[in-house]
Order: structure tokens, then sequence, then C-alpha cells
């Protein structure tokens, strides 16, 4: 018996990896969650496969369907929403079935920034210009951020910053990043990327929060903030594709 953690993307059911797909498709038993996982992912189960949405269950009644599963010699589809490796919180499942010696694998899967991007139509990264991407949160109820990992740390370096699990603090992005990126910096929020209702809100630090006060957001949303998001945003072209640039594929002589 094996546990497969897929991660079953941002939304859209096409959104899934082959693998993560056949895994649901040979798997008797699908644990997904479902308050943030499409039920449309679902389809993918075989027939007569034992579905369980977690989202009202504690980690002990998790890990008693695994044992449960492991008994039947049962291998289990465990859906996560976006990719495993962020805010998946599948490490403290791993953990215990570790302890229990049950095998597991871990399939990744589209990460909802990615998916958000796709949303904007934009590339995060342009040369010279923004090329690093910051991965952030919050202190929630849930999980404290841990001491160093602040907002003005990672705005101090002008990076690009994707704010997850934050809508509802967003009075506070503002106020930190305001004094670092201006006033006048660019503000994108996506609202369910992929999922049919999806919506973007675009502004900047200035107005971003009339804005969300206008079309309230209670949750899945990305918080983007930096120049790169500038609609014509003026930067040089890649040397990757600079006719004069030689590298070993290209096969040109000097």
């Amino acid at each position: 018996m094996t546990v497969h953690f897929i991660g079953a993307g941002p939304g859209a059911a096409d959104l899934i990896t082959v693998r993560g797909r056949d895994l649901i498709a040979a798997s008797p038993v699908c644990l997904y969650a479902g308050s943030i996982v499409s039920k449309d992912l679902l389809a993918y189960c075989p027939e007569g496969a034992r579905i369980v949405d977690t989202a009202p269950m504690s980690l002990d009644e998790i890990e008693a369907e695994y044992v449960r599963a492991a008994e039947a010699g049962q291998d289990v589809a465990r859906l996560h929403s976006g990719d495993l490796s962020v805010w998946s919180a599948v490490a403290e499942q791993i953990r215990r079935l570790d302890a229990r010696g049950l095998a597991y694998t871990l399939t990744p899967g589209v990460p909802a920034f990615a998916a958000a991007a796709a949303v904007l139509g934009r590339e995060l990264t342009q040369p010279a210009r923004a090329q690093s991407l910051v991965l952030t949160r919050v202190s929630g109820r849930a999980s404290p951020m841990p001491e160093g990992e602040t907002l003005a740390g990672f705005g101090a370096t002008g990076a690009t910053l994707a704010i997850h699990l934050a809508i509802h603090a967003l009075d506070r992005i503002v106020a930190e990043l305001t004094p670092l990126y201006g006033a006048d910096c660019p503000v994108a929020i996506v609202v369910k990327a992929s999922w049919p209702d999806q919506r973007v809100l675009r502004g900047t630090l200035a107005t971003i929060e009339d804005q969300v006060r206008a079309e309230p957001i209670e949750r899945t949303a990305i918080v983007f903030v930096g120049r790169g998001l500038a609609d014509g945003a003026e930067f040089r072209e890649s040397a990757l594709y600079d006719a004069g640039y030689q590298r070993r594929f290209r096969g040109r002589g000097e």
C-alpha cells in the first residue's frame, strides 16, 4: 500500500500532471481537501472508489484513513491544491506515515502563483528589471511566520512578491511595502486562478485597498507586488535569443 500525495493544481481539472491523473485513476481510495480542491478532479477516480473530503477532518482522522487503507491493502490518492512544496500541510502527514512505516510518493503540481501569472499574461521575471520572485505570506492564526521572514525584509530587496494567504491583511501589506516600493508601485490580485469564477484586480499600492473594498475578496487570492508588473514596462531583451549571442546549442561559429 502506498499513499500518493498529488499536487492537484490551482483549480482547473485539466491543470494536473499526467502522472497525478493516472495515480488518481489507479487508487481505490481518494482523500481530497474539499474546501480548496475542485470536485471536478474526482472524475478521474475509478468507479467505486472510496472518496473522502478531508476539509472537516483532524490530522488524527486523516491518519486513521491511511491506516484503514493500509489494512485493506489499498493505495491512496491524497489530493492537495497547487504544488506540494509550499503550504501544503504534507510534512506532518509524511512524519506520521514514516512513524508507521507506510510508503508514500510525492507528485508535484502546477503551483497557484504560476497559474495566476498565466491569468495575468505575465512573465514574472524580466531582464535587468525583475529577476527574483519571493513566495511568502503573513502570520496567521494557523501558522506564525518565523522571525526574520518579514514583508519589510523581503520588500527591501525590490524583488517581485507573490503574497499568499494574505488577502485579509491587505492593509498591512500596503502599509509595510509603500515606503519600500512607492505608492505608485503596481499591484495585481488574482482570485481563484483557473477556476470558472476567477477574477483579477489591478492597481497600485495607493489604490488597491479601495478597489478591494469595492469588490470584496474573501479568500483564495494571491497578491503580487512589484515594478515588473507595470503595463508596457521598459526592459532590455534577453541575450538568450540575441543574434550576436553565441551559445553552444546555436551551433554558430565565432
